[in-house]
């Protein structure tokens, strides 16, 4: 790899684990210190799709959405490799891995710490989270894995049809229930999360590369909002960390419990998606959403579907949110892991973001 086609960490990367950290101690304190913020920002939500935190996506996801160069999206459809790996992954891989960590977890290693009714509502809980493969955030993770943000839209417009198909009947073979289909949480997530910035950012690049040329759109407008995706990210982290930090602290060691398994089926799926691309040959900017893709969920979906099976205060939900909590330091330190192995895969420059 030449100087040129490599980009060195930056002040944000290099300091990732301390920007993680005291963003997760900033939310709870400030969701301890002043109680009445979690019920007026959980207020703000329809069918669990919170309207503030669905706001900071967008300023998350719309800088990212007006680097993709559309016709490299018609592209992706010629290496089918990376979107048939995905899908391998996220439906005949990645949900029976997350059964079997949470059946070993819930009813073997805790077994003497947790009573066995809510080991099971536990173990729901994670495993409607391994059947809801990540939508909107995998273009943030994509994004600062400099990886290709063409193919990860197919992937995500994808892995939503797909989800539509096969949750409710996985689910219901993988738990021995029947399983509701939350049409409504994931339309609304997928089009609010995903569809809405994804319009705005194309109309934006059709319409300023032709009033003032792709140069200027280049060097000034993607500059301008390339900060914003950043800052977003971390008022995301303060904002989750703010809704669940009284969870945190009523019950940190089932969090931990819950949290153990999780952590593992993540950096395993993970693993497993990057060694396959690199043993496919697949270049890096290919393989980083392919892998991230799989090891990120949909923690919507699994919380609505938590809630309605089990309750709002079931552990099959906390099992949920858990999920949610985990989710972006894990993800941020998987980001830092491809940008630093990178050079152990072939390279396509010219695919990665140019901001």
């Amino acid at each position: 790899m030449t100087a040129k086609e490599s980009r060195p960490l930056g002040f944000f990367e290099r300091y990732l684990t301390l920007w993680v950290a005291l963003c997760m101690v900033a939310g709870i304190l400030i969701g301890f210190l002043f109680p009445g913020m979690a019920k007026v920002i959980n207020a703000m939500s329809i069918e669990q799709v919170n309207l503030p935190i669905g706001l900071l996506l967008f300023l998350m996801i719309y800088p990212i959405m007006i680097q993709i160069d559309f016709p490299q999206v018609a592209q992706a459809f010629k290496t089918p490799r990376p979107v048939l790996t995905t899908l391998v992954i996220n439906w005949g891989i990645k949900p029976f891995t997350m059964t079997f960590f949470a059946w070993i977890f819930m009813f073997f290693i805790w077994a003497p710490f947790i009573p066995a009714d809510m080991a099971s509502e536990y173990f729901a809980g994670m495993v409607l989270l391994g059947i809801a493969p990540c939508t909107a955030m995998v273009f943030v993770w994509s994004y600062l894995s400099r990886a290709n943000m063409g193919l990860t839209l197919v992937m995500v417009a994808i892995n939503s049809l797909t989800m539509l198909v096969l949750y409710a009947p996985l689910g219901s073979v993988l738990l021995g229930v029947a399983l509701p289909i939350p049409f409504v949480t994931l339309s609304l997530t997928v089009g609010f999360y995903v569809g809405v910035p994804l319009v705005a950012g194309w109309l934006s690049r059709r319409y300023l590369i032709h009033k003032k040329g792709k140069d200027w759109f280049d060097t000034v407008y993607v500059a301008k909002w390339g900060k914003v995706s950043i800052i977003a990210l971390l008022a995301t982290l303060v904002s989750l960390f703010i809704l669940q930090g009284d969870v945190i602290l009523r019950s940190p060691l089932v969090i931990v419990m819950i949290a153990i398994p999780l952590i593992i089926q993540t950096f395993a799926i993970f693993g497993l998606g990057y060694v396959i691309c690199r043993f496919l040959g697949i270049s890096y900017e290919d393989a980083a959403p392919t892998s991230m893709i799989g090891a990120s969920n949909h923690f919507e979906v699994a919380i609505a579907v938590a809630i309605t099976m089990f309750g709002v205060s079931s552990g099959a939900a906390l099992a949920a949110v858990v999920g949610l909590l985990i989710e972006v330091p894990i993800m941020l330190a998987l980001v830092r892991f491809c940008l630093r192995t990178k050079a152990f895969f072939p390279s396509e420059p010219e695919k990665a973001p140019k901001a």
